[in-house]
């Protein structure tokens, strides 16, 4: 059986595309303002799709079924597997005690909450995004802020904000190398256009993440640092891609971040360390104790000796040996290193020949769908068959470079193999639903890829004449908000943005770089992510609440994107690579 795409159904593109949004509107609607469950909203949002896919957009039952099925095996794969294993790691952490060192060791960097929400969500994010990509940031550094004592509610929303500019590069390039794949324009120039609009973000993202955070004054206190942070990375990111290669951008922007902050912090701290507020209170507290306890230091009556003594201040943290913390840190330097490992092609491409005889032809066909729908005009210049083959590369997957990890972390810190399998058990029972959230709502943005309606959605804002360089920014925001990913964003939207930037007399360069570089801030408000970062919290459940916060941080900052890349149309032609 083989379908071609309709884009119109309903005779009005306005009515079409009301319909096409139907999924995402059932989803987030579900999760925002009904505060249902993140599993029962993703089952509503893929049954919506199934509906509107198969009565209105007239699909076959067997293909619309088919790639919901084909969408959940990939999201278990690829998505969910990241997150239990790195929140397995962040359980062994806590169970051997390494966590509390990490945590005091940070906090000997610096004691500034701003500061850290720094290091660690935009810096340490970086890096992850650049080795593993797809949730592993969000679940990595997020479980992270929860043992330096982040609440669960920021250190899920700081860092859904701080995973935006480093994503175009995520998993060695990735969505780079796919962009350029289904745009047919050459990657170097596409790499270096990324490289001269995500840098300036770069800078501008850091100070949003501070500020979402603080008030105005407490932002400015920590200006100089936020200026380190931010340049350093952007410098690294400029210079990466437009003079050496699109696969380790991010890796080594998230590295000389790190360095550069730390450095920076040993000689420049705030004059005032800011604190959360519940923090500040149980500080005032223990010293009003201390200060109670020292005017009592003259002679008293003498008390009864089983009256327990008044409480006394927080002892500081204790001082531990480089050794002492070097093992602490172990778990996650081990993380990093398997992860990058894993990228290496030659290293990934020998697991793939060795785990799945179908490695060299792409994968197994998946039953059905595969070769069977086929994307017609304007989407793509002549009719495409859309492949849909799953490669069950379970060992060359990212979640298991993380598995593998925390495995040998934990052996290495001490912890039995019985103890490790009720760890695991654990994890496993903790994050079921999210699991289940996130295999779902893979399943939805799959319905909703190969019947088409992504596409409608998209075709809305080619209408836009000469706005379009703004609008396009847009479409690539709405393809990551829809897919959960700026890899699949790219190969949705990739074609139709230069097919639309050379109808328009647009630089296909410019328009297709647009694509990505919108797309990752889009990368807060997919359903997948927000799941990936209450699960890695544990907060399943609080969903429509952390969407709510970040929902108009995505908007402000995707349009001030479209703004650079609508500068860069209309002002700087010049600065476009040709």
């Amino acid at each position: 059986m083989t379908w071609t795409q309709v884009y119109d159904p309903l005779g009005a593109w306005w009515l079409s595309t009301l319909v096409a949004a139907v999924p995402v509107v059932v989803l987030l609607g579900l999760l925002a303002v009904f505060r249902v469950k993140p599993h029962w909203a993703a089952m509503a949002g893929a049954a919506a799709a199934l509906l509107a896919a198969s009565l209105v957009f007239h699909m076959p039952w067997s293909l619309a079924s088919s790639s919901l099925v084909y969408g959940a095996a990939f999201g278990l794969l690829k998505i969910a597997w990241i997150v239990v294993a790195a929140v397995f790691l962040y359980d062994i952490s806590v169970h051997t005690g390494q966590f509390e060192i990490m945590k005091q060791s940070v906090a000997r960097v610096t004691a500034d909450r701003r500061l850290q929400a720094l290091l660690v969500a935009f810096c340490f994010g970086a890096l992850i995004e650049g080795a593993a990509g797809f949730g592993a940031p969000v679940a990595i550094a997020g479980a992270f802020m929860i043992g330096l004592g982040f609440k669960p509610f920021h250190a899920a929303a700081l860092n859904l904000i701080a995973n935006t500019a480093p994503v175009a590069w995520g998993a060695i390039g990735t969505p780079v190398h796919t962009l350029a794949a289904v745009s047919g324009l050459p990657e170097a120039q596409l790499n270096s256009m990324l490289g001269r609009i995500l840098p300036i973000t770069a800078i501008i993202v850091p100070f949003w993440l501070v500020r979402a955070m603080v008030g105005w004054r407490e932002t400015f206190e920590v200006l100089p640092a936020i200026l380190v942070v931010g340049g350093s990375f952007a410098i690294t990111q400029f210079v990466w891609s437009n003079f050496i290669d699109s696969n380790l951008v991010d890796i080594a922007g998230g590295v000389v971040s790190i360095v550069a902050t730390v450095v920076f912090l040993r000689f420049w701290q705030p004059k005032r360390v800011w604190r959360f507020s519940d923090e500040r209170e149980d500080e005032r507290g223990a010293e009003e104790t201390a200060a109670a306890s020292e005017a009592s230091s003259a002679p008293q009556p003498l008390v009864d000796p089983e009256t327990p003594p008044p409480s006394a201040s927080p002892m500081p943290p204790a001082s531990h040996t480089p050794a002492e913390v070097a093992r602490a840190w172990m778990p996650f330097v081990l993380l990093t290193a398997f992860v990058l490992v894993w990228g290496l092609p030659f290293v990934k491409g020998s697991m793939n020949r060795l785990t799945t005889p179908a490695f060299e032809r792409g994968g197994w066909d998946v039953p059905v769908l595969h070769l069977a729908v086929t994307r017609d005009a304007p989407v793509v210049s002549k009719p495409t068959p859309e492949a849909a083959k799953f490669d069950l590369n379970w060992l060359s997957a990212t979640g298991t470079a993380c598995f593998f990890a925390a495995i040998v972390s934990g052996l290495l810190l001490g912890v039995a193999p019985l103890q490790l399998m009720r760890i695991f058990r654990l994890t496993l029972m903790r994050m079921r639903f999210a699991v289940l959230a996130i295999s779902f709502m893979l399943g939805l943005g799959f319905v909703t890829r190969y019947s088409g309606m992504d596409a409608v959605l998209g075709l809305a804002f080619t209408r836009t004449g000469w706005l379009f360089p703004f609008f396009g920014t847009f479409l690539g925001w709405l393809g990551v908000a829809l897919t959960g990913s700026d890899t699949s964003s790219n190969a949705l939207f990739g074609s139709l943005q230069r097919i639309t930037a050379e109808q328009l007399g647009l630089s296909p360069v410019l328009m297709c770089a647009a694509n990505s570089a919108g797309g990752v801030m889009g990368k807060m408000v997919d359903a997948q992510s927000i799941v990936v970062a209450t699960a890695a919290t544990n907060q399943v459940g609080n969903e429509g609440t952390i969407f709510r916060f970040v929902v108009w941080h995505s908007i402000a900052l995707a349009s001030i994107v479209g703004l650079i890349v609508m500068a860069y149309a209309f002002v700087f032609p010049g600065a476009i690579p040709h």
